[in-house]
């Protein structure tokens, strides 16, 4: 470039919003992937994945489990390093969804092995006890009785405390960045 053309850079806060257009497809895309997540969840044939396939369950849950927690680390990074185009708010709500579901599937495919619940019947099940352990409140009807049921419920209380605890709180940061920006722009006219 010929000195003096060049344009300064703006420091990244600065940098002008997507369109709302934009956002809008985002928020939509993410939404239906979450539908779809949820509609799988329901209609997979997870009963295959307990005794009788360890071999493709555990590998896939593992999988699924690893996936997750990276694209967590990597949003919660942009929120820590600002990085303003990121969508990591709209991202980190539904990689935090998909945990819950991932583990859901896990215990429901679990629960098929005799011994290993008490009262985890359905996927509605698997899910309320997911959220139950995720929310730290333990009721009490259903408990993981088995050893592999045990093993997969304190791996979910270590997931929550690392992985969803920092995107939770990488989430609130996030919230408070916009909503300080919004309050810093001047009203339209």
């Amino acid at each position: 470039m010929p000195e003096g053309s060049e344009q300064p850079q703006r420091p990244a806060r600065e940098r002008e919003p997507e369109s709302g257009a934009g956002v809008r497809w985002l928020r939509i895309g993410a939404g239906a992937l979450l539908m779809a997540a949820g509609t799988a969840y329901f209609l997979l044939p997870l009963e295959g994945l307990g005794a009788d396939r360890p071999w493709l369950g555990w590998p896939l849950f593992v999988m699924c489990l690893t996936l997750v927690a990276a694209l967590l680390l990597r949003h919660v990074r942009d929120v820590v390093l600002e990085k303003p185009q990121a969508r990591s708010g709209l991202m980190i709500s539904l990689l935090m969804c998909l945990a819950v579901l991932v583990f859901s599937s896990g215990y429901y495919a679990l629960a098929q092995q005799p011994g290993q619940f008490v009262g985890l019947r359905t996927r509605v099940d698997a899910l309320y006890f997911t959220v139950v352990t995720l929310a730290t409140v333990g009721y009490g009807d259903i408990t993981p009785s088995g050893q592999e049921a045990r093993m997969v419920t304190v791996v979910q209380i270590l997931y929550t405390f690392v992985f969803l605890t920092a995107a939770a709180t990488a989430l609130t940061r996030r919230l408070h960045t916009v909503v300080a920006d919004r309050d810093r722009r001047p009203p339209p006219n």
